[in-house]
């Protein structure tokens, strides 16, 4: 049954582009609420509209940028969310577009943390009810984490596949992971891929190894003789790994190279730009474009909103729908 408590939708100075768009795609406007700074780098966040008894959610990603780390985001969040149950919102929902510390869900070294659980544990602290995440990088480590605070994740493979499938044509297309661990995300867009093209997609996988913090590894199985390559992955950071599998794509008879993330976070000296890197490069939104990114750079990026989804998400969630609707399962 639907839900009679009223949705409450807000979003952090950061993250306000993007809570603009998701609010104009469900129809509404975003709640007022107030920011401050003081000495020393502390700072406040309270709502202004009333929230007691509402269905709240609130849009914040947790990337890091220029003037605001990972780390304040982070806090900044929780920080709102404790103020949002304190003001006795019913039920809150973070909606982390890019959610911090998620690649860090393994011990790879002696006595190493595993962030990913300590953050959980945080928002689960602060009495977050959900939480919303568009392509985690690893799906079972950020559903295991939470235990009293429901994790929603929301895979960006149809939002990429829809896109791209306009434009790839008649080609022969192959979709290829840049390592075995993101197999499974590379199959679930190829078959979406392959279902909006109506035709058979490929496939090819590449074998990685880091150590020391260095990426080797240049194995590549599969065909790509003449063909489109579609390399997948969660996000595009340094891009030193793109441009290794875009190197071995081209090797491998690759006609052209275009890589697809859910997040792209490019640094200024990222070589994904050189004539090296792949030929086009297409992201969501949930990271916008660094200020200052050269035009022939931002050229080369094509950037797929990812409000109507999670405005999509938002929706079913505070009306009690399923959300597995909009979710593709392989």
């Amino acid at each position: 049954m639907p839900s009679d408590r009223d949705l409450r939708l807000f979003a952090l100075e950061p993250s306000r582009a993007l809570g603009e768009r998701i609010a104009a795609r469900i129809g509404h406007v975003l709640a007022e609420h107030e920011e401050r700074e003081f000495g020393g780098g502390e700072h406040k966040a309270r709502p202004i509209e009333e929230v007691a008894g509402r269905d709240v959610y609130v849009v914040h990603g947790l990337h890091g940028e220029p003037g605001n780390s990972a780390n304040d985001k982070l806090v900044r969040l929780l920080f709102f969310i404790g103020a949002l149950r304190d003001a006795g919102a019913d039920r809150v929902t973070a909606v982390a577009p890019y959610l911090a510390y998620s690649r860090k869900d393994r011990r790879t070294k002696p006595r190493d943390p595993v962030a990913t659980r300590y953050v959980a544990a945080l928002f689960e602290a602060v009495g977050t009810d959900r939480i919303v995440t568009l392509e985690v990088h690893n799906v079972s480590a950020f559903e295991n984490a939470f235990r009293t605070c429901r994790p929603e994740h929301v895979p960006a493979a149809r939002l990429l596949a829809e896109h791209l499938a306009v434009e790839l044509g008649d080609g022969e297309v192959a979709v290829v992971s840049p390592d075995a661990g993101g197999n499974k995300r590379a199959e679930l867009f190829r078959g979406e891929l392959e279902h909006r093209l109506g035709r058979p997609v490929g496939k090819a996988i590449m074998d990685k190894h880091r150590s020391i913090g260095i990426v080797s590894g240049s194995l590549l199985a599969g065909d790509l003789e003449g063909k489109i390559a579609v390399i997948v992955d969660d996000l595009i950071s340094s891009g030193t790994t793109l441009v290794r599998a875009a190197a071995a794509c081209r090797e491998a008879g690759a006609a052209q190279v275009i890589a697809a993330a859910a997040h792209g976070m490019f640094p200024p000296d990222a070589p994904l730009f050189q004539p090296d890197g792949p030929d086009r490069i297409v992201v969501t939104d949930s990271v916008p474009l660094p200020a200052g990114m050269p035009a022939d750079a931002q050229a080369k990026v094509d950037v797929v909103s990812a409000a109507d989804l999670l405005g999509h998400v938002i929706v079913r969630l505070h009306s009690g729908e399923p959300v597995s609707d909009l979710i593709p399962y392989d």
